[in-house]
């Protein structure tokens, strides 16, 4: 898993994608933390991590789309399937790159939080909290992008069916609010990734969040393999 890790960090940043990613990353949360809380007098983070949100609909696919597509187009794919490693390692190892990415781009925003300290009182609770949510978030959209990656060698594609998922997501619960079927209502909200991210946003870190989460990322991880495994079988 390791090799796999390392090759696809390096395959980040040999190419634009990786830095393009982070650029943009920082030029919004850097743009909205000076006009939405340093000019605005403000010492609460929430527009800085309403637009982390956004990012991740829009920044995840591009992260997400050659994780798996690439191999596939390029044809390296075989050298990886034949190569004495598992099936998991190489989803892993390419999911916790694309992670790593990720995360380097969500935890250089703490800075934004430490010169707000410098200035006022930081409920550091909520600020810890939105951190850790947009991080759970980020995580389960980059599991589903690579799922979705697995399934085409077409890189645009792979970006188009990934902003989807992470766009259905998004607006299941004002779907929700007019389901007639009290049934279909119940298993939305059972899915429903916003009722689990906004409460850890408002500092309540529950259990049941928390494998919400993970769970997402493990059956993404999970059917991933079994795509390679087809793949490696075929």
């Amino acid at each position: 898993m390791i090799a796999v890790l390392k090759r696809e960090l390096g395959a980040y940043f040999s190419s634009p994608i990786g830095y393009v990613y982070l650029g943009v990353f920082y030029l919004l949360t850097g743009y909205f933390f000076f006009a939405g809380v340093l000019f605005s007098n403000r010492s609460d983070m929430s527009p800085v991590f309403q637009v982390m949100m956004n990012i991740v609909m829009f920044l995840t696919p591009v992260l997400t789309m050659r994780l798996m597509s690439e191999d596939l187009r390029h044809r390296t794919d075989q050298a990886l399937l034949t190569a004495p490693i598992s099936l998991g390692a190489i989803a892993g190892g390419k999911f916790l790159a694309a992670a790593v990415v990720y995360t380097a781009g969500v935890s250089m925003t703490m800075v934004y939080s430490i010169v707000v300290e410098a200035l006022a009182q930081v409920n550091w609770a909520i600020v810890l909290g939105s951190y850790i949510g947009i991080l759970l978030l980020g995580f389960a959209f980059i599991a589903i992008g690579q799922f979705i990656s697995a399934l085409t060698e077409n890189q645009a594609i792979a970006a188009i069916g990934c902003f989807t998922a992470v766009l259905v997501i998004f607006l299941m619960d004002a779907l929700i609010d007019i389901v007639p079927n009290p049934l279909l209502r119940t298993l939305l909200q059972g899915i429903s990734f916003m009722r689990r991210y906004t409460p850890i946003t408002n500092g309540i870190l529950s259990i049941s969040s928390l494998v919400f989460f993970i769970s997402v990322c493990g059956i993404f991880l999970f059917l991933t393999t079994r795509v390679l495994e087809k793949r490696r079988w075929s």
